[in-house]
C-alpha cells in the first residue's frame, strides 16, 4: 500500500512544481512608504506616502515568478507640517493633480536568499518612468492569526534620484538622494 501512495506522490509531483502564482491584494492600513533626505546638513526630513493599491502576484515555490503592482495616490503624501506639504504639492515639486497616482510595476525578480530578492521595476512618479531596483525581504507568509486566510509581509529598501523625475529643486542643498524605506502587506485575493 505504502508503494502505491508513494508511486501517486511521485507522479503528482510534477503538478506541484508546476502551481501558479497566487494573488494577493495590497493590504492599504497597513502598507507605507517612509522617505527621508537631508536638510542643508542641519537635519533629516521625513514623510511617509500611504492609501496604496495593487496585487501581488506571489509563487511560494518559485519566488522569481512572482509580480508585484502597486499605486497610491501622490496626495497621500503625510510631512508632519502643512506648509511643507504645501510646498510638496506646488510647481517647485509634484503640482500634483487630486487623482495624480504614483505607480511601480514589476519587470523583473532575482532571489538573494532564503527570504531576499532584488525586485526591478517601472516607478512612475512625477510624469516620468525610471527604472528602479527593491531591495526586499519577506518578513512572513502564513496565515493572518485574526483574519484566518493567507498573508504576506515584505519590507524593501531602495534610494532614488529626486532630479530623475523633476523634482530636484534646491539640490544639492537640500539632498537630491531620497531614502525610500517600504513596508507592505497583503491578503489572499477572494
Amino acid at each position: 500500500m505504502k508503494s502505491y501512495l508513494l508511486a501517486g506522490a511521485l507522479a503528482l509531483a510534477p503538478l506541484a512544481a508546476a502551481a501558479e502564482p497566487e494573488a494577493y491584494s495590497v493590504d492599504p492600513s497597513h502598507s507605507q512608504i517612509v522617505f527621508s533626505y537631508n536638510h542643508l546638513g542641519y537635519s533629516v526630513g521625513y514623510g511617509m506616502f500611504s492609501g496604496f493599491e495593487g496585487v501581488i502576484s506571489y509563487d511560494a515555490e518559485e519566488p522569481a515568478a512572482s509580480s508585484v503592482e502597486v499605486s497610491f495616490p501622490v496626495r497621500s503624501m503625510i510631512t508632519g507640517w502643512e506648509a511643507r506639504f504645501d510646498h510638496f504639492m506646488s510647481g517647485d515639486f509634484f503640482d500634483a493633480a487630486e487623482d495624480e497616482m504614483v505607480t511601480f510595476t514589476s519587470t523583473g525578480i532575482e532571489v538573494t536568499g532564503e527570504d531576499t530578492a532584488l525586485i526591478t521595476g517601472d516607478l512612475t512618479l512625477n510624469g516620468e518612468t525610471k527604472e528602479v531596483v527593491l531591495d526586499t525581504k519577506l518578513m512572513q507568509a502564513s496565515e493572518h492569526p485574526m483574519e484566518g486566510k493567507p498573508w504576506l509581509g515584505f519590507t524593501a529598501t531602495t534610494t532614488l534620484l529626486r532630479s530623475d523625475f523633476n523634482l530636484g529643486m534646491f539640490a544639492p542643498y537640500v539632498s537630491d538622494e531620497v531614502e525610500l524605506n517600504i513596508s507592505v502587506e497583503a491578503m489572499k485575493a477572494e
